[in-house]
C-alpha cells in the first residue's frame, strides 16, 4: 500500500520530519495557498502543489499527525445553508481535543488541546464561524470519522481516496449544536472581528450569498 511516508522523496521527508508537534504541522499549513479549485488534493498533492483548501488541508493535517503517533481522523462542522461546512483534524493531548485546520478565516484554525470533550472543541469555534455578511452559521457537527478504514484506497497518495472520505463524512452522526429559539437570537458579528477575520482571504474561495430580491 502506498502511504505518504513511502512516496516522499529524501528532501520532503527530511523536511516533514521537523514538524514534529501539531503547532508546527499548522504553522507549516498556513503558508499553503488557499485553493479555491474544484477538486480535491490528496496529502501528496497537496505537499507538492503547496495548495489545499479546508478538506484537503484537513486530511493532510491527519496525516501528518498520524507521524506523531496520533490517529488519523476528522471531524466536519456544519453550517446553516448560508455557509460552507468546515473540516478539523482532530488530536488529543492528555485526553483534552486540539484542532488542525486549513481556513480562508483567519478565526477557523488551530487550537489548542485544551477541550475536554469535542462539543467544547467545536463551539470554541462558534464565534469565529460566520459568512462574509457576519451572519454566524455554525449549527452542528459530525462525530469523528477515522480515516484508518480508507488505507485500502491509498487515502494518502490518491485523489480519488477523497471522494470516498467525502461520502462518507455525509454519513456520519451529526449533533446539533442551537435550538431554534438559540438561532432566532443570534446577532450578527462586529464590523472589526468580521474584518479579522477575513484578512487576508481569497474572495474567490468565499461562499456565494444569494443578494436577494431588491
Amino acid at each position: 500500500m502506498p502511504t505518504l511516508q513511502s512516496a516522499l522523496t529524501p528532501t520532503e521527508a527530511e523536511r516533514l520530519a521537523r514538524l514534529d508537534t501539531p503547532l508546527k504541522i499548522q504553522a507549516f499549513l498556513d503558508t499553503f495557498a488557499y485553493s479555491t479549485e474544484d477538486r480535491y488534493r490528496a496529502p501528496l498533492t497537496a505537499l507538492r502543489d503547496r495548495t489545499a483548501h479546508c478538506y484537503d488541508g484537513a486530511i493532510l493535517a491527519a496525516a501528518l499527525l498520524q507521524r506523531l503517533g496520533h490517529p488519523a481522523q476528522v471531524l466536519d462542522m456544519l453550517p446553516n445553508d448560508r455557509d460552507d461546512d468546515h473540516l478539523l483534524a482532530l488530536f488529543q493531548v492528555d485526553r483534552h481535543w486540539g484542532a488542525l485546520a486549513k481556513s480562508n478565516f483567519s478565526g477557523l484554525r488551530y487550537r489548542e488541546p485544551i477541550h475536554r470533550t469535542l462539543r467544547e472543541l467545536v463551539l470554541s469555534y462558534f464565534e469565529d464561524y460566520f459568512n462574509a455578511a457576519g451572519e454566524k452559521t455554525l449549527r452542528a457537527y459530525t462525530l469523528p470519522l477515522r480515516l484508518a478504514r480508507f488505507n485500502r484506497l491509498n487515502w494518502e497518495t490518491d485523489d480519488a481516496a477523497l471522494d470516498a472520505i467525502a461520502d462518507a463524512i455525509d454519513t456520519v452522526r451529526k449533533v446539533t449544536l442551537l435550538t431554534p429559539a438559540m438561532v432566532a437570537r443570534l446577532c450578527r458579528v462586529d464590523e472589526r472581528a468580521r474584518q479579522a477575520g477575513l484578512l487576508g482571504a481569497d474572495p474567490a474561495g468565499l461562499f456565494h450569498l444569494d443578494p436577494g430580491p431588491e
